[in-house]
């Protein structure tokens, strides 16, 4: 958007509303934060005392924010559809890669796939939407295990390792061998799962960061062993951590 297409009045109210986001401040201060005179800021301000979105704390004069705003965000959360809007960028994912690519829901331990994408290759995957697997044998899994800190991965882990199950050959099964194989995947943006959930079948998969920051989402493109090497596993990399930073972005997410 070009500047001189901004509403100024709009964009200083915007500002001011941001400036609040922190608590409760001051005329004087306020107007030092948005860089604006006094007046103007006043003026501004009354506005938006008059359509509820700010309020004047009458023991010491300070403006702040009112439920109005979270009221909004509230609204515009309830309204959103990961599917919708994720349908157009894993679609043009599966067009440009012609396998199979998911989207998958964060359910606690699992991941619960909620769309999928089929290719026009003749070898498919026999997965189906509403299948849930564990966090850990899937490229999905590892990709938002490696979005935790060091703390809540410990405590996922400790909550999981009962209930591993060495499905393949390479299915990762330590807490050692996951911490190293994290760091990998933070490394390179995306994880990979080669055949650690299904012989045969290789992930590649990135996560999907919601507005606060937190993964409730992923995606990953699936094939079998014999489509793909070393050289499309970073192809796919890329082109899937590029597909869920613009799915982030969509859902309000900024680093």
């Amino acid at each position: 958007m070009k500047s001189n297409d901004v509403v100024q009045s709009v964009d200083r109210a915007l500002s001011i509303l941001e400036a609040l986001s922190d608590g409760e401040v001051g005329l004087i201060d306020l107007s030092k934060k948005v860089e604006l005179n006094k007046s103007t800021v006043h003026r501004l301000l009354n506005t938006l005392i008059y359509k509820n979105y700010v309020s004047q704390n009458p023991e010491n004069n300070k403006y702040r924010l009112t439920f109005k705003v979270l009221e909004l965000g509230n609204k515009m959360l309830n309204t959103i559809s990961i599917v919708s809007i994720a349908k157009p960028y894993i679609t043009r994912l599966a067009e440009e890669t012609n396998e199979v690519v998911h989207l998958v829901s964060i359910e606690g331990n699992e991941v619960v796939y909620i769309d999928k994408i089929d290719s026009n290759n003749t070898i498919r995957m026999h997965s189906y939407i509403g299948k849930s697997i564990p966090i850990y044998c899937t490229a999905v899994g590892k990709a938002y295990m490696a979005s935790m800190d060091d703390e809540m991965f410990f405590e996922t882990w400790k909550n999981i390792e009962k209930n591993i199950v060495k499905l393949t050959d390479n299915t990762i099964t330590t807490k050692e061998a996951m911490l190293e194989e994290l760091k990998r995947i933070r490394d390179a943006g995306y994880s990979i799962d080669r055949e650690e959930n299904e012989e045969d079948v290789v992930c590649v998969a990135a996560p999907i960061f919601n507005f606060d920051k937190k993964v409730k989402y992923a995606i990953s493109i699936s094939t079998p062993k014999i489509r793909i090497n070393d050289e499309k596993i970073k192809l796919f990399g890329r082109l899937v951590k590029d597909t869920a930073d613009k799915i982030s972005k969509e859902l309000g997410y900024f680093k």
